[in-house]
């Protein structure tokens, strides 16, 4: 099992979404809370980001955000955050995301929750991120990307083995479990990689 001091959660800033996605972001961001785990996070004001970073606000926990100086200027930023880190660009963002979490929760997203989604699993891939990685598919909002996963698998595009480099929970309590329960990476299937 493994011992979570900082999780980051990936997921939307939209606010047109059911109420059931911003639900479980905060009921996620308050868990993180209770068990004494540090929310990272791109520091956004609203959303999922927001809700996650309000949940686990209100529950006493700690967040962490980090986000370009370009979106701080635009008054994107949530200033209740306990820190904001601020970057040069989007890279510096998504790594910095990935180095101070010792596990990854993806929540739904649009193109940007997606594009960090896809460079996490490819560094994966490449045993660069050897964390956890967990998808929080409340409503089954990820089925479909499952759906193109499997077949780039059974087309040969990638390979069957790295579709373990990541597991689904439908849950809030069963994504924390998940991000606690699942090992590191093997690094030997990098040697395999087909991307």
């Amino acid at each position: 099992m493994n011992t979570l001091k900082t999780v980051c959660l990936y997921c939307a800033s939209s606010t047109q979404i059911a109420p059931e996605y911003f639900q479980a972001a905060r009921q996620l961001g308050r868990l993180l809370a209770e068990n004494g785990i540090t929310l990272v996070n791109g520091a956004g004001s609203m959303g999922l980001m927001a809700e996650s970073t309000n949940g686990c606000l209100e529950a006493g926990g700690q967040a962490i955000g980090i986000i370009p100086s370009f979106m701080v200027r635009e008054g994107w930023c949530h200033t209740g955050m306990t820190r904001i880190i601020e970057t040069d660009d989007m890279h510096q963002r998504q790594q910095l995301m990935a180095e101070m979490s010792d596990a990854a929760i993806v929540l739904p997203g649009g193109c940007g929750t997606l594009a960090e989604l896809s460079e996490l699993i490819t560094w994966k891939q490449l045993g660069i991120y050897l964390k956890p990685i967990v998808f929080l598919n409340t409503l089954h909002y990820f089925d479909p990307l499952f759906t193109v996963l499997n077949q780039a698998a059974e087309q040969h595009f990638m390979r069957q083995e790295h579709l373990a480099a990541w597991t689904v929970a439908d849950t809030p309590e069963e994504a924390l479990r998940q991000a606690r329960e699942t090992p590191l990476w093997d690094t030997r299937i990098r040697r395999f990689a087909k991307i």
